[in-house]
C-alpha cells in the first residue's frame, strides 16, 4: 500500500456498498456489444481486466435505456428482455474485486445519422455540428418524455436483477438529460421546459422513478455537467442549483464533468486558466463550489494524472473519489500501481493533433482502439498512430451504424407517440 493514505482509504456509500479505495474507473464508450446490444466475451474480458487493475469502483460505458436510439453501434442495450443472462455474466466479471455500476443513458440528438435518421431532442432544432454526422432532431412529445422516465427506471431494475451494485444516471456531455437542462436545446413551453425548475424536471423524475423501482440498498449515482461551456447554455450557477435539488433526493454519489460533443471539455479541457491545467483536474474548482451546497460523496473526472494531485484534492476535501478514464485505456493496472507505490502517476497525455475538432475525433478513436485491444486480450499499444485510428474510426463507425440501421429497418422512423 502506498505511504500516501488518501487514495487507499475505503469509502462506504449510503447505499451500503464499500469502495475499497478512492480510485474509480469512469465511464468510457466501448462499442463492444453484439448486434442485439448484448454484452459478450469482449466486455467480460475488458471489465475483468479493469477489476484486476485495482480500481475501487467501476462505472461502465453508457448503456442505452432505449434500443432505438444509440450513441453508437455496439452500445449495450437494456430494454432487451432476452439479455438477462448476458447482463448477469457481465456484472459478475465487472465485480471481481470492486463494486460496479452501470451508466444509464439516452443520447437524444447525439444519436448519429448512420444509426438514426430522425433523433429525439427536447425541442426541434439544428443537428449536432460534428463532422456532418448527425441528423436534425425532432421534438419529443409529452408522452415520450414520460415514457423516457419509465425506461430509465426499467433499465435500472434490469441492472439490479443482473447483480450490479447500482446505476449512474448520465446527465452530462450533451446527452438527452443534459439537453433538457440546457436552454440552448430545451425551448419547450410545457412543464418540461422554461425556467430551470422545468428543465431539471426530467432528471429529477428519473432519479425518483429509479429509487422507487430499486430501493435504498441499490446505489444511485448521477453524472452532471459543471457547465456546457457554450454561450447561453447550462451554467455553473444552474448546475449548483441542480446539485441542491439532487441533494434533497438522497443520491449516493455525484460525479462532476463538463462539456458536450460541440464543446468537448472532458476530452480537450474546458479552456480554463493555465493554473488550473497545471493542477491537472479540469473541474476541481467547480467541485470546491459544490462542497458549499452539499456534503454528498463527490467524484471528479477529467485531467487527473499524478498521485500528488489526487492526494492533494482528497486531502483538502474537494472530492471523495478520483475518476480515471483515458489513463485506464492505456494503463489498466494504474490504480494498483498507484496504491502500491510503484508509480507516481500516469504517462497518458493528450494526443498531438492541432485541429481541435480533429483532435476530439483522434482522442476518441485512439483510446477506443486501446480499449478494443484490452477486450481482445491484448496489451495496449502506445505506438499506435492517431491518424491511423482516425481513419479506422471514420470507416468502421458509419459502416457498423448503417448495418444496424438496415438490420433494424431504421426504428427511429416510428411515428411519434400520441399526446
Amino acid at each position: 500500500m502506498s505511504t500516501k493514505k488518501g487514495i487507499g482509504r475505503p469509502l462506504r456509500l449510503a447505499s451500503g456498498i464499500e469502495l475499497p479505495n478512492r480510485l474509480a474507473k469512469a465511464a468510457m464508450t466501448e462499442g463492444l456489444a453484439d448486434g442485439r446490444g448484448r454484452p459478450g466475451p469482449k466486455l467480460v474480458r475488458l471489465y475483468e481486466r479493469w477489476a484486476r487493475g485495482g480500481v475501487g469502483l467501476s462505472v461502465t460505458g453508457n448503456a442505452m435505456v432505449d434500443g432505438r436510439y444509440l450513441e453508437r453501434a455496439g452500445n449495450v442495450v437494456l430494454d432487451d428482455p432476452g439479455a438477462e443472462e448476458a447482463l448477469s455474466t457481465w456484472a459478475a466479471a465487472a465485480r471481481k474485486g470492486c463494486p460496479a455500476i452501470v451508466q444509464l443513458s439516452h443520447p437524444g440528438r447525439q444519436t448519429n445519422r448512420f444509426i438514426c435518421g430522425r433523433p429525439l431532442a427536447p425541442s426541434e432544432g439544428p443537428p449536432v455540428k460534428v463532422l456532418a454526422s448527425f441528423a436534425r432532431p425532432r421534438a419529443m412529445t409529452p408522452l415520450e418524455v414520460e415514457e423516457t422516465v419509465a425506461r430509465f427506471a426499467a433499465a435500472a431494475s434490469a441492472c439490479q436483477r443482473a447483480g450490479f451494485d447500482g446505476v449512474q444516471v448520465h446527465a452530462a456531455h450533451g446527452y438527452l438529460l443534459a439537453q433538457f437542462l440546457s436552454p440552448l436545446t430545451n425551448r419547450r413551453d410545457d412543464r418540461w421546459g422554461g425556467a430551470l425548475e422545468g428543465r431539471a424536471r426530467l432528471l429529477l423524475e428519473v432519479v425518483r422513478a429509479i429509487r422507487a423501482r430499486t430501493g435504498r440498498g441499490f446505489t444511485l449515482a448521477v453524472k452532471l455537467n459543471s457547465a456546457d461551456f457554450q454561450r447561453g447554455g447550462f451554467s455553473e450557477e444552474e448546475s449548483l442549483q441542480v446539485v441542491r435539488w439532487l441533494d434533497g433526493e438522497g443520491i449516493d454519489l455525484l460525479e462532476i464533468s463538463g462539456g458536450n460533443y460541440e464543446s468537448p471539455a472532458l476530452l480537450l479541457g474546458p479552456g480554463v486558466r493555465e493554473s488550473t491545467v497545471a493542477r491537472e483536474a479540469y473541474f476541481l474548482e467547480f467541485a470546491r463550489r459544490v462542497r458549499g451546497v452539499t456534503r454528498m460523496p463527490l467524484m471528479v473526472t477529467g485531467g487527473f494524472r499524478t498521485l500528488d494531485a489526487m492526494e492533494a484534492a482528497l486531502a483538502e476535501g474537494a472530492l471523495d473519489v478520483v475518476g480515471l478514464a483515458r489513463p485506464l485505456a492505456l494503463e489498466p493496472d494504474l490504480p494498483g500501481r498507484l496504491l502500491s507505490g510503484q508509480v507516481e502517476g500516469s504517462e497518458v497525455h493528450p494526443l498531438r493533433v492541432k485541429n481541435r475538432m480533429l483532435a476530439m475525433t483522434a482522442e476518441a478513436a485512439w483510446f477506443g482502439d486501446q480499449i478494443h485491444r484490452l477486450a481482445d486480450g491484448r496489451e495496449p499499444d502506445p505506438g499506435l498512430s492517431p491518424y491511423g485510428s482516425i481513419a479506422r474510426y471514420l470507416v468502421t463507425e458509419p459502416a457498423r451504424g448503417l448495418w444496424r440501421r438496415l438490420t433494424w429497418r431504421d426504428p427511429c422512423r416510428t411515428a411519434p407517440a400520441g399526446e
